[in-house]
């Protein structure tokens, strides 16, 4: 019996599950260098920590949540797109100079079918995170996006796009560039398209940075995801001049797939391996892939008229309240 290797999780509410499988992996080592028989004793052990790790991410708080899916092990767009499609082929640059790296894109296979991927890109580690702006895109990136997008338009590839960023870049440059109006554009031509759209938020879901390229007619969310108008910590200084009560403001907020399938935001839950898609990266790239592959084949079986229109309709309900 062998416990996955990984990095370590240095978040708090996962301590009791780092040490009880530091515990197993000392026992183990025991058993191998003295020759002991406690087999037993290490299914049992074993069991207790699947027990304890199903404990704590059946309760995961939404602030927890964002910290999970932010930690740098997270697979990434590029990690699933080599286990989703095959021949992929990454494309790059926005035809007006500028090729953002936070921005990734390409062309592929999926289930036989050729599709257009788009998603956010983050680093997996400080120097890697520098060059992609922590997953933050500029106006170069959803020109990007855009572009591609209309190319999958001209030829009838549908679109499939991962979400995955804290927001769009809002530094002065981009600014002065266009963030808005790169953005706004997005949306626009996103409601227009002929062709299925296939969204997926496999981590942390921000702003319009989100939104940039998260107009479809599928929204799909990885279970541990989240999905945000604002981050809890920004919310909460706007609210309470405090960031210290972003765990108010992220419950507030209603940020987790189980919320959002409630209120309508997401069409489909997607499960993760116990313990988050950082755990067994192939194992989630095969429940996307089977999610996608599902959806695809339901959205082809309508016209493009009527996938148009119940696009339409599914962003213009959202946010409809009663008042009693």
């Amino acid at each position: 019996m062998t416990i996955t290797d990984r990095k370590s999780l240095p978040l708090d509410f996962l301590k009791p599950v780092t040490e009880l499988e530091n515990q197993i992996t000392h026992l183990s080592d025991l058993v191998i260098q003295n020759q002991l028989s406690l087999d037993h004793d290490l299914d049992l052990l074993q069991k207790d920590f699947i027990d304890l790790k199903k404990d704590i991410f059946s309760s995961l708080a939404p602030l927890q949540r964002l910290h999970l899916v932010r930690q740098a092990d997270r697979p990434t767009t590029l990690d699933y797109i080599p286990h989703i499609l095959d021949n992929c082929i990454e494309l790059h640059g926005d035809r007006g100079g500028a090729d953002d790296p936070a921005m990734v894109g390409g062309i592929g296979k999926l289930n036989g079918q050729t599709v257009v991927f788009i998603g956010h890109q983050r680093g997996k580690d400080t120097k890697d995170n520098v060059a992609r702006n922590f997953g933050m895109p500029s106006p170069g990136g959803y020109r990007k996006a855009l572009r591609l997008m209309q190319y999958a338009n001209n030829f009838h590839f549908p679109i499939l796009t991962f979400i995955d960023t804290p927001g769009a870049w809002a530094g002065i440059e981009a600014e002065r560039l266009g963030q808005g109006e790169a953005i706004a554009r997005n949306l626009r031509e996103m409601f227009a398209f002929q062709v299925p759209i296939i969204c997926t938020v496999i981590g942390e879901g921000g702003s319009g940075g989100a939104l940039g390229i998260g107009i479809g007619d599928i929204m799909l969310m990885l279970e541990y995801a989240v999905y945000t108008v604002a981050t809890p910590e920004a919310c909460a200084a706007i609210l309470w001049k405090n960031s210290q009560q972003s765990p108010e403001a992220a419950e507030a907020l209603k940020i987790t797939s189980s919320d959002l399938k409630l209120l309508g935001i997401i069409d489909h839950i997607v499960p993760e391996p116990l313990g988050g898609s950082q755990m067994d990266p192939k194992l989630a790239a095969y429940y996307l892939k089977h999610e996608l592959i599902k959806n695809l084949q339901n959205l082809q079986l309508l016209s493009n008229h009527q996938r148009l229109v119940k696009r339409y309709q599914k962003f213009r309900k959202m946010g409809t309240f009663y008042e009693h």
